[in-house]
């Protein structure tokens, strides 16, 4: 199978995915296969809610609108250009799949298929619909991918390789199981904002992006904040209100609810606008409906500190030119080339 017809099967879909990326969903008929997979992925959308109450159709097209930006003839080619295709490996690499966000782990299967490997997918309990209906929708346009994507439901076995995603506990194991084989073994990671307290009002409300997309649920989501001493939160604030409604979840309430009581019953200095609680905190890992806050007087203290824990940390949002930082509310729009962990999984497939 070359290289081409792998790229035209995943253009193929992210044209397929980009009818179901605005809240009218628009059908266009030159899309391939939209008589057998339209109306069912239609539904499936509507009713990933049942399978994961995290999963709101909102959570999930935006999940979508993020792949069928990825999966463009010009993306996919860029993406491509920078490696080497010689003959397909056709490894069977075991892919252990995180299900905190829809499609989290889609970059994975994508870079096993494209580098011609054998995805063998061990899917999380909390995501165990949207990949395989795309699965099947890739089968379908190239049939020669039908002998490389495998479903496991019992024991991963078989594998010549690994890339396994999940906590710092699960990390442990993952490291024991898979040691003898090459891995990708991925640990938890949070974003990070740096603000000097210059930041427009346009680019606090794309911050609100950055910790609300997904509830805060991914490691690519904003859980704390470095602020300058004497810093004022109060445009802050202002610009998180465009993003009030979040409270009207109710898994989203009962987080917030308990999160503040815990906090409280700590006696701990909160400052809360009724939807999102800030704390003053050294640690990254904030709670759903909480980010964490610490002050600094010195930028480059700032950078230091965050290049001695580059292993904690997936993304730097800032306008700081002295940091390796991306823009206010792009953190949950990765190109293909903005890999996870900043390990280069093509690279590594490549190499097997």
């Amino acid at each position: 199978m070359n290289l081409e017809d792998k790229k035209k099967a995943f253009i193929a879909l992210g044209d397929f995915l980009r009818q179901f990326t605005t809240e009218k969903v628009v059908k266009n008929e030159n899309v391939q296969q939209n008589d057998t997979f339209f109306s069912s992925f239609e539904l499936l959308i509507e009713s990933s809610v049942h399978y994961n109450g995290w999963f709101t159709k909102e959570q999930v097209v935006k999940a979508i609108d993020s792949w069928a930006n990825a999966l463009t003839e010009e993306n996919i080619s860029t993406w491509c250009r920078k490696y080497t295709f010689g003959q397909e490996p056709m490894r069977k690499i075991g892919l252990i799949l995180a299900g905190n966000i829809p499609l989290v782990g889609f970059h994975d299967f994508l870079s096993v298929l494209i580098t011609g490997n054998i995805a063998m997918v061990k899917l999380s309990s909390n995501d165990q619909n949207l990949l395989p209906f795309l699965a099947d929708y890739l089968m379908a346009v190239e049939p020669q991918f039908k002998e490389r994507i495998v479903f496991i439901k019992d024991k991963l076995d078989g594998f010549d390789a690994v890339i396994a995603t999940g906590s710092n506990n699960t990390a442990r194991y993952f490291d024991y199981y898979f040691s003898k084989v090459p891995n990708i073994i991925r640990k938890n990671r949070n974003s990070v904002a740096v603000l000097n307290g210059s930041e427009s009002t346009e680019d606090l409300i794309a911050l609100g992006k950055d910790i609300f997309t997904y509830y805060g649920l991914g490691c690519r989501n904003v859980s704390k904040l470095f602020v300058p001493e004497g810093y004022n939160f109060d445009p802050f604030f202002e610009a998180m209100y465009a993003y009030k409604d979040v409270i009207e979840y109710e898994r989203y309430a009962n987080n917030y609810d308990y999160n503040k009581a815990v906090f409280l019953m700590s006696e701990f200095k909160l400052l809360d606008n009724g939807f999102l609680t800030i704390k003053e905190d050294k640690t990254y890992a904030s709670p759903i409906s909480s980010v964490f806050y610490e002050y600094y007087s010195d930028i480059n203290e700032v950078n230091n500190r965050l290049k001695n824990d580059e292993e904690k940390i997936q993304c730097i949002v800032s306008n700081e030119k002295s940091l390796n930082c991306i823009a206010f509310g792009e953190t949950q729009n990765p190109q293909l080339w903005d890999y996870a962990d900043n390990v280069d999984t093509i690279e590594f497939l490549l190499s097997l």
